[in-house]
């Protein structure tokens, strides 16, 4: 037998219902707020995240899918998604037409981490970005599509906790404090983030070392080090969530793991999901565009696991999309197919999403069948119902039945899913 790569999955129905479902509903929100699809290469040069990510990340330094293909070059699969959109925007020339665009992406990212629940080293990730909007506006909508969106979801108690990170002017005057913190108490430090006092120190405050993160609970804070655009930044942004109800929190420790971040920084969080209750995360990078080889653009965007997502989101969610097909169309016996395609033909027409049950032995079997595959109502076809151009439509959960005309059946399911 040969199995699955370790760190990969495959995704099967019905479970792939509610993937869809959730990927439905994002792109349905994203178009809303002016958003179109960007699909970028799976394989990417790996010098564009060396570039952008930062070489002393973890993603860089410990997780990459990193190879030398047969010509050569140094290449990777995508680790992360919004430097392989800087990539496009950069090379494709978006910047020459103008205006902002706002463009979001939906796929797999890969990294070399130990398999656990909710974390493969293949991944699905929604994501989206703003490019070519440096206001704290932008900031605003994009959090507020974000909440439009997990609401849809079901998720409840959402909480976004916020941090700016500064720029390149004014971030060097906290490194230096961060450090002069830091370097008396350098034995408590891991190797990896000795590692990153060295290269990174902002790196640090994202520990997951217990005694380190008690060690810089009591660090001096990027907010006391804004320069002035900075700070009005981040207050007009807070000023426009409070006049949107977004709920947020300010928490001075949030850096985020990616070096490409400037000013806003944060992460989304939901009531019920325990300690692991981030959903998502994201922030500003107004170098990341003009770092790449591109004119200077201000950025922001964000992206979500989708595998975990998908593992924690609404029961009622889940419930409705894991539905099956709504009706089955059963003929009563082997000359009555030819009629209960062009019955279903006719649904499909408008939009009724419907399973013939060819292979069903008698009207029974195929009854089985359909409540098996979680249809609601069973069209039966029979010699009589072909003769009179009709069909029985019953109800499989309340056990009752109705004869309606062959051009009248649509009308008469849109009505009874209506009143469901």
């Amino acid at each position: 037998m040969i199995n699955a790569v370790k760190g990969t999955r495959d995704l099967l129905p019905p479970d792939t219902r509610v993937w869809n479902r959730v990927e439905e509903t994002a792109r349905e929100v994203f178009r809303l707020y002016g958003f179109e699809e960007i699909r970028t290469p799976i394989l990417e040069p790996l010098e564009l995240f060396v570039r952008s990510v930062g070489e002393a990340s973890d993603i860089v330094h410990k997780e990459m899918y990193a190879f030398t293909d047969r010509g050569d070059r140094e290449v990777c699969l995508r680790p992360e998604n919004t430097a392989g959109v800087a990539r496009a925007y950069i090379e494709h020339g978006l910047a020459r037409a103008g205006g902002v665009k706002k463009l979001y992406y939906i796929g797999p990212q890969f990294r070399y981490e130990r398999p656990q629940k909710g974390r493969y080293r293949e991944f699905r990730q929604i994501g989206a970005e703003v490019l070519g909007a440096a206001d704290p506006a932008s900031d605003a909508e994009v959090l507020v599509m974000l909440f439009d969106f997990l609401r849809r979801l079901g998720f409840t108690g959402l909480t976004v906790s916020l941090n700016s990170v500064g720029t390149e002017e004014c971030r060097p005057r906290y490194v230096e404090a961060l450090r002069d913190y830091l370097a008396p108490h350098i034995a408590v430090l891991g190797p990896d983030d000795q590692r990153r006092l060295e290269q990174n120190p902002l790196r640090v405050l994202d520990s997951k070392d217990p005694a380190v993160k008690s060690l810089v609970s009591s660090a001096p804070q990027m907010l006391e080090f804004l320069d002035p655009p900075s700070a009005a930044h981040h207050e007009e942004m807070l000023r426009l969530l409070d006049a949107a109800g977004i709920p947020y929190k300010i928490e001075p420790r949030l850096v985020r793991g990616l070096d490409y971040y400037t000013r806003t920084v944060f992460e989304v969080t939901a009531a019920g999901l325990g300690a692991q209750d981030a959903l998502l995360g994201g922030g500003r990078y107004d170098r990341l565009i003009s770092d790449l080889g591109g004119p200077k653009t201000a950025g922001i965007g964000f992206a979500i696991g989708e595998d975990r997502l998908v593992d924690v989101v609404s029961d009622s969610f889940r419930a409705a999309a894991l539905e099956g097909v709504p009706v089955a169309v059963i003929p009563l016996s082997p000359d009555d197919r030819g009629y209960a395609f062009a019955l279903a033909s006719g649904l499909r027409e408008r939009g009724i999403s419907c399973d013939v049950q060819t292979a069903a032995k008698g009207p029974g079997a195929g009854l089985k069948a359909a409540e098996k595959r979680g249809s609601r109502l069973a069209v039966l076809a029979g010699e009589e119902e072909r003769t009179g151009r009709s069909a029985v439509v019953k109800d499989l959960i309340k056990r009752t039945q109705e004869k309606v005309s062959a051009e009248s059946l649509a009308s008469y399911i849109r009505e009874r899913e209506k009143s469901q």
